[in-house]
């Protein structure tokens, strides 16, 4: 919503959800009728802070940074007190090694209802909630930031080891989904590149051969003729985590296989599960179904433009198919709300490479704005309006 310029009515979620936090800091994982649901879910807290610090980045707005202090405050202090549980002496040696500094089981994960796990989803989650109440605490001046800094990093590198010994626990060459189970669950570790932001950290190469094993299986289910039963579109967003990962024509096949399973076609949307069979009886959960519909958005925008924050730029085209660059006007997207502003530009083919035109209205990035189209070399941009013609590899 944010980033298709709904602030309003994030702000408005937002001070309507904080109250019902818990006195102790929970977020709660979801507010009905009776209130907070008081069920262990242990992503919820970094993903609240986490909205406190994208709603700011989106709209400047510091006077609600402010007034959601309080609330991320006492998140970080109950999430801190999950990851301190996991640091005691029987998790520094033996089977419990790996839960070391994580945080505890919990069932936030669905494919973990039936029994609480270690899931890295949590963590992932976590280590967001840990960065962003550090940058909170960084733009108010606030004494705590230092601590928070602290932390952050702390769970982060206790995070890394985790990981790293897990996979040598279960002898896989891939980012489980549980640290107890050893579990290829992709889908889940997606959090670890949007929003968690760990390409180009220690487990960089570990999370391209994640999906570098999420892409086998995948081409095996479409060409294999094998049946497959049915799948969870969920999976959608693995559609942006190729993008960032710098494979375009991954992305672009895993999402025209997604396209055909609209079911009705008519309705244009995905329910909670797609079968092989369309005239098979099962379950298929909601339909539509917003979490899925929010995975597709996301995907489909960070096509056009994300923000990398490891080295502060701002990267488009990234996910453009160069067909769409030889439509008679090329292809565009006007007032993309980004973390330095709002983002309009065009993209079209001409005879010596991509011509793009960028408008004024956004601040330049630390890093610059990374264009990186179909057709010509990656090319910086650190100034604006620009228009300029990358030509040809």
């Amino acid at each position: 919503m944010l980033r298709l310029g709904h602030a309003k009515e994030v702000k408005e979620f937002l001070e309507w959800f904080a109250p019902y936090q818990f006195d102790n800091g929970k977020i709660p994982c979801c507010v009905d009728a009776r209130g907070s649901d008081p069920v262990p879910e242990n992503d919820s807290h970094g993903e609240f802070i986490y909205l406190v610090a994208e709603y700011f980045r989106h709209t400047g707005d510091r006077t609600t940074l402010e007034k959601m202090w309080p609330h991320v405050a006492k998140a970080f202090g109950y999430q801190d007190s999950l990851r301190l549980s996991r640091t005691t002496a029987e998790y520094k040696t033996g089977d419990k090694e790996v839960f070391y500094g994580l945080m505890p089981q919990s069932i936030s994960h669905e494919g973990y209802s039936a029994k609480p796990m270690h899931s890295y989803w949590d963590d992932f989650f976590a280590l967001r909630g840990f960065k962003d109440a550090a940058f909170i605490a960084q733009t108010l001046g606030k004494q705590e930031a230092v601590h928070y800094a602290e932390v952050r990093d702390i769970f982060n590198k206790d995070l890394h080891a985790s990981i790293q010994l897990a996979m040598k626990n279960h002898h896989i060459d891939y980012i489980p989904g549980a640290a107890e189970l050893g579990d290829f669950d992709a889908t889940s570790t997606t959090v670890g590149v949007n929003p968690g932001g760990e390409l180009g950290t220690a487990i960089d190469q570990r999370i391209r051969q994640t999906f570098e094993k999420y892409y086998v299986n995948f081409v095996k289910r479409r060409d294999s003729g094998k049946p497959w039963g049915a799948y969870t579109p969920y999976e959608w967003r693995t559609v942006g985590t190729f993008v960032q990962l710098g494979q375009r024509q991954r992305a672009q096949e895993i999402a025209d296989w997604f396209f055909t399973h609209q079911r009705p076609k008519e309705w244009h949307q995905w329910a909670e599960v797609v079968m092989e069979k369309v005239d098979s009886v099962q379950f298929i959960g909601d339909m539509p179904h917003t979490w899925v519909g929010s995975d597709f958005i996301r995907s489909m925008l960070d096509m056009f433009a994300y923000e990398n924050d490891n080295d502060s730029t701002l990267v488009i085209g990234a996910g453009i198919p160069t067909k769409w660059l030889r439509e008679d006007n090329g292809v565009g997207i006007r007032n993309l709300s980004t973390h330095y502003g709002h983002l309009s530009y065009t993209m079209r083919a001409v005879a010596r490479g991509t011509q793009v035109n960028i408008e004024s209205g956004l601040r330049i990035p630390q890093g610059g704005i990374i264009i990186k189209p179909p057709v010509g070399r990656e090319t910086k941009v650190t100034s604006l309006p620009a228009t300029l013609t990358i030509p040809l590899r």
